[in-house]
């Protein structure tokens, strides 16, 4: 009798666990990846409400031609549709803008990769760990073991309004690793090699962007923050649960069309944005040649696909950092690129 009231009480217990566990599966992210694929990527593209997703923008680059797909709303206080043309904020996809800057300043021999940050800031030489072992090449392959600013203890509830104010967060405060031993992802390194820029070239570091990068690309609706723009072309950002816009939030990230980013990374992929041979071995022994962005109200997917020969951007300006937001923007991504696989 005990036993047969003993198995009955571990079938109740396996019973409730299995309900429970059922109650913490992520099923919008099941759903969206077990749902057939649509026919057409402007299909697909128009279930980004059913994915959280307020507005839409993916333009896929082919050669010397360009498509548009959009969905919802540019800004949904307006309910104005989302226009492919309007200009995203695409925050981490501007690190490759800056690397291609650093290969290119390497390659005039205003800059030495092997060079140490406690020689490029002498000031900052008690201030960072290990500044006297962090090589420039380990800046911009995220090695260098220097804190990530962005994860300081709630950035984004208070986000600082300036480079300064953001290094000093991680000032005098313990490096993640000792130097060239690991990876980890640091918006710290990017604020350096900004301000490393600006010293080598006397200059601002967008102005170099643009007369080495953007003008010889032809590529005119890219913009270096917030404040060089007409507030009217951005594309309203949100947060999950919080109703103000953020488009006006100064996040220091450049700003670009989705066609302006679809020719960049194109450029970058097939070598036409360097000015050598030379140039193009540096910047492929530092960097890659994709990336994605993600601030709140702003998410980017920007990728050249050789086997279609074909760049994929994608804008979504609905953010939530808790909750499966950014797994199911990847999910509408590779959705949209099987299907244009498909089709090629």
């Amino acid at each position: 009798m005990a036993s047969k009231k003993s198995t009955l009480i571990v079938r109740i217990l396996l019973f409730v666990g299995t309900v429970t566990s059922l109650f913490f599966v992520p099923w919008t992210i099941l759903i969206a990846w077990a749902t057939p694929l649509p026919d057409t990527i402007q299909s697909q593209v128009d279930k980004a409400a059913n994915y959280g997703f307020d507005g839409i923008i993916v333009c896929v680059n082919k050669a010397n031609h360009s498509d548009f797909y959009t969905s919802g709303y540019k800004n949904r206080d307006t309910k104005e549709p989302a226009n492919p043309n309007s200009l995203f904020k695409i925050a981490s996809v501007g690190k490759l803008y800056t690397a291609v800057t650093v290969a290119k300043l390497v390659n005039e021999g205003k800059l030495s990769l092997d060079k140490t940050l406690a020689e490029y800031f002498p000031e900052l030489k008690d201030r960072i760990e290990n500044s006297e072992k962090i090589t420039l090449r380990m800046i911009v392959q995220h090695r260098s073991g220097i804190p990530n600013y962005t994860d300081t203890k709630n950035y984004w509830v208070h986000p600082k309004q300036n480079d300064q104010e953001r290094l000093e967060l991680v000032l005098d405060q313990p490096a993640n690793f000792e130097p060239d031993t690991n990876y980890e992802y640091c918006n710290t390194n990017y604020l350096l090699l900004a301000r490393l820029i600006e010293n080598a070239i006397k200059g601002s570091k967008f102005s170099y962007i643009k007369e080495h990068i953007l003008i010889p690309l032809d590529l005119h609706n890219t913009y270096g923050s917030i404040n060089d723009v007409n507030l009217e072309d951005v594309m309203s950002g949100y947060y999950v649960g919080y109703e103000n816009d953020l488009k006006t939030d100064n996040n220091a990230s450049m700003l670009a069309t989705a066609e302006d980013l679809a020719k960049f990374i194109r450029a970058l992929n097939d070598g036409s944005v360097f000015t050598n041979t030379k140039e193009q071995e540096i910047y492929n022994s530092i960097y890659k040649y994709e990336h994605t962005g993600l601030i709140p109200g702003y998410q980017t997917i920007a990728k050249y696909h050789k086997d279609i020969d074909a760049v994929v951007i994608q804008f979504t300006n609905t953010v939530n950092f808790d909750g499966n937001n950014w797994s199911l923007s990847e999910i509408m991504y590779n959705r949209i690129v099987k299907i244009l696989s498909k089709d090629s």
